[in-house]
């Protein structure tokens, strides 16, 4: 997981508001198969929604921690019910500031 600065967490916001969520979190929770999908989708895309849905019992602070640790991300954003999730990968597709 990388640390980010205001600026750099500033500049994924906006590239992430237009996303649509990749990951749904629902009433199983996070299991190895949520784990595997965060880890391709950010493998693929490196800036990915995930959405907690109502059946989650999880607060959605600790989801975003979870699924961060777990998928060796950062945490850039907790909207609502969506997180927004960074992880560099090896073709550094996107440039951060």
């Amino acid at each position: 997981m990388i640390k980010l600065t205001g600026k750099q967490i500033r500049f994924l916001k906006g590239l992430g508001h237009h996303l649509n969520p990749v990951v749904m979190i629902g009433k199983e929770e996070i299991g190895p198969s949520h784990i595997a999908s965060l880890q391709e989708a950010l493998q693929f895309h490196e800036l990915i929604k995930v959405k907690i849905q109502e059946g989650c019992l999880l607060d959605r602070k600790e989801v975003a921690a979870i699924i961060g640790e777990k998928a060796d991300a950062s945490v850039v954003q907790v909207l609502g019910r969506t997180i927004l999730l960074y992880r560099p990968s090896e073709d550094n597709k996107i440039k951060l500031p």
